[in-house]
């Protein structure tokens, strides 16, 4: 079962919806130990760094995540979900965030370009080893206004908007997509599958 956290600040119908066009069995919850038997985890988001991070703290679901990686089991974080894997963010106030990728989110500058970044951009392939490798030169779908600054390591792919945006990050087992796949369309969707294969085939290692 793939646990979508429900936390209420995410973009969580879409997700479950695209979970259920793949024949992924995906369960909305809050329960720490629905999380911690999990075979996948995404979190989603939509809104604001702070609010989204107080309403992880408040539901106590923090110290879940963090040890549900602990456990190996995999995490996909999909837009604000993405950036709160980072360590802080500069939005509304500096924030911190759940330190499971090294790094900042912090907004696009003022650069001629219309912020937030709404629409389609083409990602650059950084690490053609890794499981999203299909992604390569394919346009995804992005609402966001700012953006994380980390180490290329951490970087499968990334897109130009006047600043190189990482797209897709990866730490481990915990995995990040700034973009929103399941509004990608059939390319979105197939990174989505592949996100489900990695946990399959962990789920098996596993037991």
């Amino acid at each position: 079962m793939i646990a979508v956290i429900d936390y209420g600040a995410g973009n969580v119908f879409n997700i479950l919806k695209a979970c259920r066009f793949l024949n992924v069995n995906a369960k909305l919850t809050a329960d720490p130990d629905e999380i911690l038997h999990a075979d996948g985890i995404i979190l989603p988001g939509v809104g604001a760094f702070k609010a989204a991070m107080d309403q992880l703290r408040q539901k106590q679901l923090v110290p879940v995540i963090k040890k549900a990686v602990s456990l190996q089991i995999p995490l996909l974080g999909v837009c604000l979900g993405m950036q709160m894997l980072f360590d802080s963010s500069t939005e509304f106030g500096k924030t911190a965030g759940l330190h499971l990728i090294p790094g900042k989110v912090v907004r696009f500058p003022q650069n001629n370009l219309f912020i937030p970044q709404v629409g389609w951009n083409q990602n650059d392939l950084r690490q053609s080893n890794s499981i999203f490798k299909a992604v390569a030169n394919q346009y995804t779908y992005f609402v966001h206004s700012y953006y994380a600054q980390c180490d290329p390591q951490y970087i499968i792919s990334s897109v130009n908007y006047g600043v190189t945006v990482p797209a897709i990050v990866q730490r481990g087992q915990v995995y990040g997509m700034q973009f929103h796949p399941e509004k990608s369309g059939h390319g979105g969707l197939q990174l989505l599958a592949e996100f489900f294969k990695e946990v399959k085939k962990d789920d098996l290692s596993r037991n």
